[in-house]
């Protein structure tokens, strides 16, 4: 028997708005208002801001990422992907400090709110901001959950490019203008392909883990080498748009972003060897931050338009 000094102290259970807090996985937050950010900015230039719009906007997007990670939180406990080999955060469900039926309650309460704060984009925008929101919860629900999860499929960043990008960025800008002009469409590209990378990184880190459980993501299917590959591809997509958007007029504005490229090559070059748990957990965060601090620099960009 270990002795009082050699036995692994396990985590103190967090209690009350602390847990929800961490369930919540504040790291991945800063991706759900980036594209919002950037949808404004060219509703901004399209036909002015609605402040309403953009702020129900970002607090759907926020609700909507925290119900899909409450969500994912239970299914990935039921399904054995998280377990006590786990070299991520520690989930709520997996470590018992709160049942899985209180965490689909609580699930359910966050895309409730997003719902309420739809049936007001709603009534600016029509049918088609219902139809985003109601594919946006289904995703968050599918991605982990229901018979065929999708990120257990490898599809898992085709997911994220998708609703981070497109349907965000494009539905945040038509709330405020009610048109989707093509920079709307070509700023999406970016924007999906940095929170899809930070996707990748969590399933590098987690690779082993969810190899055992049988939860074929693409790091699992491809393996270290490819996967860096694949973030490398998504990091070159984003900087190589760039240029495009300056040449759609949105401006020599929209080049500004590029001061965030050292940034994104020492995090490729933290990503060349597989590490430990904690510097993927930091590798993680920092693509997150990453993401946020190019896409404000792609908003601010596009306000000024130079």
């Amino acid at each position: 028997m270990a002795s009082l000094e050699t036995a692994p102290k396990l985590p103190q259970p967090p209690r009350g708005a602390q847990l929800w807090w961490l369930a919540a996985r504040p790291r991945t937050l800063p991706l759900a208002l980036a594209p919002v950010l950037v949808g404004s900015a060219i509703a901004e230039q399209t036909s002015g801001l609605h402040a309403g719009a953009a702020l129900a906007a970002g607090l759907g997007a926020l609700t909507l990422q925290v119900g899909a990670n409450y969500a994912n939180d239970v299914f990935d406990a039921e399904r054995g992907a998280d377990t006590e080999a786990r070299i991520g955060p520690p989930r709520a469900v997996q470590m018992g400090w709160v049942s899985a039926a209180r965490m689909r309650v609580a699930s359910a309460l966050a895309f409730g709110a997003a719902a309420l704060l739809g049936l007001y984009l709603v009534a600016l925008a029509g049918w088609p901001i219902a139809l985003a929101g109601l594919l946006a919860i289904a995703a968050g629900l599918a991605y982990t959950g229901g018979p065929w999860p999708l990120g257990y499929h490898g599809l898992g960043e085709l997911t994220v490019f998708v609703f981070f990008g497109g349907v965000a960025v494009c539905g945040s800008c038509f709330v405020q203008s009610g048109e989707v002009p093509r920079q709307a469409l070509l700023a999406s590209v970016p924007v999906g392909a940095l929170a899809a990378a930070v996707l990748v990184v969590n399933n590098l880190r987690d690779v082993d883990e969810d190899r055992q459980s049988g939860k074929r993501t693409l790091a699992v299917r491809w393996g270290h080498r490819a996967s860096r590959a694949e973030y490398a591809a998504l990091l070159f997509i984003s900087y190589a748009t760039l240029p495009l958007l300056w040449l759609q007029g949105a401006g020599t504005g929209a080049l500004l972003p590029l001061l965030g490229l050292p940034l994104a090559l020492r995090l490729l070059g933290a990503l060349r060897v597989h590490s430990d748990g904690p510097a993927m957990n930091a590798a993680l965060a920092r693509s997150a931050q990453h993401c946020l601090i190019f896409s404000l620099l792609l908003a601010v960009g596009i306000l000024l338009r130079p």
